[in-house]
């Protein structure tokens, strides 16, 4: 009981935070260009059953308003919501749900389901679900796939054996062109064999993700998701959003970009407008989470 109180009383903390220091943040809606609240934003998730939340991955303030979102899509929707994470590997599901169910200790959860080392970030996600029985979703690639990848290309996949299967998407795997390729190259400094090879890495990424959300859209009807990733996975409805809507075309998908910027209340919409169906602005001089 006493743990219990304690973490009620962190996670209170952590959502009044959040929610009384709007000078820390704003949220645009970027269709018109105006300042909404969080609760303005989850009234409009009654027609989504998935919201890509984008983070910038030290951002302390956007990490605050990820918890504030989960709390209040969980209240507005009755607890049908569930949160998706880039953060955990889907060979780790079983062991996410034993700490969820609270079969295991804390320790073992974040030693055996590899958790990350900024993974209190992330706790206050985890513990939520845990204390509200939501599910969660381990969705990205485990490094020893991602690695092969690396180094042998998205061909690497045929190789594994069929009880690896469980834990990778539907091969093949495309991989993107056109804009995500484009600033991906941007971000790498050009092209190369290599830096090709990187970029099959993330394309395998998105691709184990949006499938992970997908089949657990098919298996958990009328479930709202919220997927937590890096930005870069999600801005533009590009990467992991994109191969979302092509592995379940009918699952209504909209998404945040979360962002630290200098341009609080006039923000440069040419750049920022194609981001995201929303975008989240905060401050740059809130101490980074690491």
């Amino acid at each position: 009981m006493k743990i219990l109180y304690l973490f009620a009383l962190s996670t209170t903390c952590f959502s009044a935070f959040a929610q009384n220091t709007a000078s820390n943040y704003k949220v645009y809606n970027t269709k018109n260009h105006q300042v909404i609240s969080l609760d303005k934003l989850v009234q409009e998730l009654d027609n989504c059953d998935v919201l890509f939340f984008g983070e910038e991955h030290n951002d302390s303030i956007g990490h605050l308003l990820e918890l504030t979102l989960l709390e209040k899509m969980d209240q507005r929707f009755s607890g049908r919501t569930t949160v998706s994470l880039e953060m955990f590997h889907t060979d780790t599901q079983p062991i996410v749900n034993e700490y969820l169910a609270g079969a295991i200790s804390e320790k073992n959860f974040i030693k055996e389901a590899r958790a990350w080392s900024n993974y209190k970030d992330y706790k206050p996600l985890i513990e939520y679900a845990k204390n509200n029985k939501l599910k969660v979703i381990a969705a990205n690639a485990a490094a020893r796939y991602s690695n092969a990848v690396t180094t042998e290309g998205l061909g690497v996949l045929y190789k594994f054996p069929q009880t690896s299967a469980p834990f990778l998407p539907p091969l093949p795997i495309d991989t993107a062109t056109g804009r995500y390729q484009e600033k991906f190259s941007e971000i790498l400094g050009g092209h190369s064999m290599g830096n090709m090879k990187v970029y099959q890495t993330q394309n395998f990424w998105d691709a184990t993700m949006a499938w992970s959300i997908a089949k657990f859209a098919k298996e958990n009807k009328g479930i709202k998701i919220l997927q937590v990733n890096g930005r870069f996975h999600s801005d533009e409805r590009l990467g992991t959003l994109a191969k979302l809507q092509g592995y379940a075309p009918k699952l209504r998908i909209q998404n945040i970009s979360s962002f630290s910027d200098e341009s609080f209340d006039n923000p440069n919409w040419q750049k920022f407008e194609l981001l995201g169906d929303y975008i989240i602005i905060t401050n740059p001089q809130i101490k980074r989470s690491y």
